[in-house]
């Protein structure tokens, strides 16, 4: 067997979007793979039988991953195939091309067009679709940007002033869209009630500046009426369905912690308005925030099927599945650690994709137990070596058991001391798990052990452990060091004389912090990092909200504050040689972060290196160009490699 290599991910398959169809007869998801020779990713419709697990490839484009059910038989999907499409796409034009499938196969056949940028599409009826598209309140195809609100760019997405995504009714015969919310609601979520008559929708309305806030409406398709149901402001609203007569929803208030606080379940009478809270002591995050670069696509959390809304929760290391009914009952579906990454259920039958058993992600059916019934990923996994987590817990300074792991390299031999790698996550509040995970694989097979874990201000452990608003760079970074100090003496193997740091983000921020508080580590590689809070706060697209909630300062109440938590001011203490790695297009974390703390290295004679991926967002690591991506971890890689190796 040989070991995992960087190059590998053109062989991996990235499974995503899966849906039933309405009979369950059929199960449709999309299998992406990254192209070395286009340097993009490929993307196309694949078709599960229920009923056998018989697998077909529907599509073959390679351009197909936003797609619904029209009927049993055929899918509707989103694609550009023409050459008079591609040549308009070139030319800035703004529309969206649908196509139609049956099930059987053969040719896809052109549906219809949209003059908008579609986001998502459901369908009414057989003549009617609800879509949420881009609009543009300013007139954007000019030569020069005009700024007047905050935020006016967003990572992934550009220069976003005055452009929201916007709700509309499209007629298919007629071909009129109707515009159901207003020109400045950005909305974020949307549901279609069973009998076809309303609409159920999530959305934030500003001009000049966002405030962390939503509204739920509902909207009645006979009356074309809008009604506001928001029952408690300011709220936070992750998203809303219709169950059965009754709407139940998550959010949260952000009373008690800030923006990242934990949402409940509430239940909401449409006709009388009133509100039930189902779930006062429920405190877990309901999205999967187990971290790994081994995906690509889009994933859904929540589902309603009959009786009852299906959710993902993230609990320690790991996330899993539930349910709630009208009572607030809670059931938990999957007991199985790993990650749950996508989920469908019709008629109480249940798939979901998964990063399960250390593999690569694949498609299970949850029965009693989850069984596994693909196997995209089974070949490769079978011919690389690969080194599995060893987890273990201990105790911090406060009494707090944490978890932890290391992963040994491969070929690992006993009386040998290796050189390890402290791999930090981001967030701060998501988690690492025992998933696969690429770069780590990497550094085991290059002769490293790579540790991990999750510290204070990590999801999974409810609000009060993720709660470390003010506190950046003291409890957090306790947890990391005592950590490292426990898997020295836990691991003799492990060479203390030869560690080194990374991180993403907030692990990068964390890198930044280490090097300038001690000098345990020998090399440093900082990702998309943070050093000045005071910067970050007036240039990133969520900086002036995240830094006030987090920093529990802004520059004009407590400017000492955000410096004394910012890694710049103590870059005069760094001796460790530090590569910084940002993309000049990550508006998370903007490049003016890497650059001053770099030059700041420079300035005090400390080895430093800054890499800048032209093109690249603050997702890079996960869904940047694969070239890209291979040019990073080599960089990484190689960094490591000249500092901690003998």
């Amino acid at each position: 067997m040989e070991k995992i290599k960087i190059e590998d991910l053109f062989n991996f398959n990235f499974l995503s979007g899966i849906s039933l169809s309405d009979d369950g007869k059929y199960l449709a998801f999309v299998v992406s793979k990254a192209n070395e020779e286009k340097n993009n990713y490929t993307s196309n419709i694949w078709l599960l039988h229920t009923t056998d697990s018989k697998l077909k490839k529907l599509t073959t484009y390679g351009n197909e991953s936003n797609f619904i059910w029209l009927d049993n038989k055929t899918i509707l999907f989103q694609s550009i195939r023409e050459d008079d499409e591609k040549q308009r796409k070139q030319n800035g034009e703004k529309f969206s091309s649908f196509y139609k499938i049956s099930v059987d196969g053969g040719e896809a056949e052109k549906y219809f067009e949209i003059p908008l940028i579609v986001k998502k599409i459901k369908k009414l009826d057989s003549e009617n679709f609800v879509i949420l598209g881009e609009y543009n309140i300013y007139d954007n195809d000019k030569d020069y940007i005009i700024l007047d609100e905050i935020p006016f760019w967003s990572n992934g997405a550009g220069f976003t002033n005055k452009k929201r995504t916007r709700l509309y009714l499209f007629n298919l015969k007629n071909k009129e869209i109707i515009p159901i919310s207003g020109e400045y609601e950005n909305v974020s979520h949307f549901d279609i009630a069973k009998n076809g008559k309303n609409i159920l929708f999530i959305s934030n309305e500003y001009k000049d500046k966002m405030e962390i806030r939503s509204d739920l409406f509902i909207y009645n398709l006979e009356t074309k009426g809008k009604e506001k149901l928001t029952h408690d402001d300011p709220f936070r609203y992750a998203y809303a369905y219709f169950l059965d007569d009754s709407i139940i929803f998550a959010g949260s208030d952000m009373k008690n912690f800030g923006v990242n606080e934990n949402p409940k379940f509430y239940l909401l009478d449409p006709k009388s308005k009133k509100v039930t809270l189902l779930t006062p002591n429920f405190d877990l995050s309901i999205r999967n925030s187990v971290g790994s670069d081994c995906r690509y696509g889009s994933y859904n959390n929540a589902a309603v099927d009959e009786n009852y809304l299906y959710f993902v929760t993230t609990e320690y290391s790991s996330s899993y599945l539930n349910r709630i009914d009208k009572t607030g009952k809670i059931e938990k579906l999957t007991v199985n650690g790993g990650s749950i990454d996508g989920f469908d259920v019709k008629n109480g039958e249940i798939y979901f994709i998964g990063l399960k058993n250390f593999k690569l992600q694949e498609i299970y059916k949850l029965e009693k137990a989850e069984k596994q019934v693909t196997f995209f990923n089974e070949r490769l996994v079978n011919e690389r070596k690969i080194s599995k987590p060893e987890k273990f817990t201990f105790t911090n300074k406060d009494g707090i058991e944490l978890e932890g792991w290391i992963i040994k390299p491969v070929d690992f031999e006993e009386g040998k001391k290796y050189p390890a790698i402290l791999d930090i996550h981001g967030g701060p509040k998501t988690v690492y798990g025992e998933v696969f995970f690429h770069e780590m694989q990497i550094w085991a097979s290059e002769g490293y052990v790579v540790m991990f874990t999750n510290p204070r201000g990590s999801d999974g452990r409810g609000n009060k452990f993720a709660d470390i608003r003010g506190k950046y760079g003291t409890v957090d970074y306790e947890d990391l060091m005592s950590f490292v100090d426990e898997a020295l003496k836990r691991y003799p193997f492990i060479d203390k004389e030869r560690l080194g740091v990374t991180g993403g983000s907030y692990g990068g921020f964390m890198t930044n912090w280490i090097i300038g508080h001690t000098d345990k580590f020998k090399a440093a590689v900082s990702q998309r990092s943070i050093s000045n809070w005071i910067s970050k706060f007036a240039t990133t697209d969520i900086g002036y909200y995240f830094v006030a909630d987090q920093q529990s300062a802004t520059p004009w109440d407590n400017f000492e504050k955000l410096w004394w938590h910012s890694p710049m001011k103590y870059a005069d203490k760094v001796k460790t040689p530090t590569l910084f790695i940002h993309s000049d297009e990550d508006y998370r974390c903007w490049i003016a972060e890497a650059i001053q703390m770099f030059t700041s290295l420079k300035y005090f004679g400390v080895e430093s290196r800054l890499v800048i991926l032209k093109g690249e967002n603050h997702d890079l690591s996960r869904s940047g160009k694969p070239k890209n991506r291979i040019t990073r971890l080599r960089e990484i890689t190689n960094w490591f490699n000249k500092y901690l190796k003998e």
